[in-house]
């Protein structure tokens, strides 16, 4: 691809979902966009770059975003987090958040829902420690498809074997098809919503617990810092962030400081937790 072409999808992509993507990375394009240059009637990924050079259509460019900004997700992804949210987080929270009947998670470029819908059998799965408390679970995407498959709730066979515990599946799953369909009382623990991290959080609300793990590597260094910081404004004083194991806060913020023995759970920097409550 040349390089002048391979900029018309660089700029596109940075303005319209924050996504940076380095030439060395150009292969992708020619995967995941001829699919969509065929949908829209061009012979090739070049007709697809020739149009953007006019005045392209807008669905035409969510085409070309969302195939860009599906990634990869499974159940219970890097075990490591879901363990200390069940055994760090939510004990703090049923202890601390007695007199707050509601409990706010937002799960953040969500993708087909593996991850929230984690969160939600976890919630059952310690439902008695919990019980006094109404937990909402907001899980955002940019993307209209991956928001759809996710409110199906409709897993193949490969899906689930990537993550679910057999007898949670057993559990929370009913077979139906050549897959497995998520019972409806945990898929209504979990709303989904259309969103752009680049777009303001004012509408959100306030939230006591964020899951923004394995997105931020996809952003510039400025846009990992703006994120960062307006999330930190939506957070509850004594609330938790979850980011991925190969993301980092050192030199893009001060809002947030890991929490010791922790890895990947962050909270704000001038927070007091009570660490005696929590179990590592």
């Amino acid at each position: 691809m040349r390089i002048t072409d391979f900029d018309i999808y660089r700029d596109i992509l940075k303005a319209r979902s924050g996504l940076s993507i380095t030439q060395d990375k150009a292969y992708l394009l020619d995967s995941r966009l001829t699919p969509v240059a065929k949908k829209w009637g061009y012979a090739s990924l070049e007709g697809l770059t020739m149009a953007l050079r006019g005045v392209p259509d807008e669905e035409v460019i969510k085409d070309i975003v969302e195939a860009m900004t599906t990634n990869e997700t499974f159940f219970f992804r890097d075990q490591k987090p879901f363990d200390l949210f069940a055994n760090t987080v939510l004990p703090y929270l049923a202890k601390h958040r007695k007199k707050k009947s509601t409990v706010r998670i937002w799960c953040a470029a969500s993708s087909t829902g593996q991850e929230p819908y984690s969160l939600a059998i976890l919630l059952k799965e310690h439902a008695a420690l919990i019980e006094n408390l109404n937990v909402e679970i907001i899980a955002t995407d940019i993307a209209d498809k991956v928001l759809n498959t996710a409110r199906e709730g409709f897993f193949s066979q490969f899906e689930v074997q990537r993550g679910m515990p057999v007898q949670l599946l057993l559990k929370y799953f009913t077979t139906e098809g050549d897959g497995w369909r998520l019972n409806d009382d945990v898929r209504s623990m979990v709303k989904f919503e259309k969103f752009n991290l680049l777009d303001s959080m004012d509408s959100k609300g306030q939230f006591d617990v964020v899951f923004c793990r394995n997105v931020l590597i996809y952003f510039d260094e400025a846009t990992k810092s703006d994120i960062l910081n307006r999330i930190s404004n939506h957070m509850a004083a004594d609330g938790f962030l979850f980011l991925g194991g190969a993301e980092t806060i050192i030199g893009l913020t001060d809002s947030f400081k890991a929490l010791a023995e922790r890895r990947g759970l962050y909270v704000l920097q001038d927070s007091a937790h009570d660490l005696d409550s929590m179990t590592a």
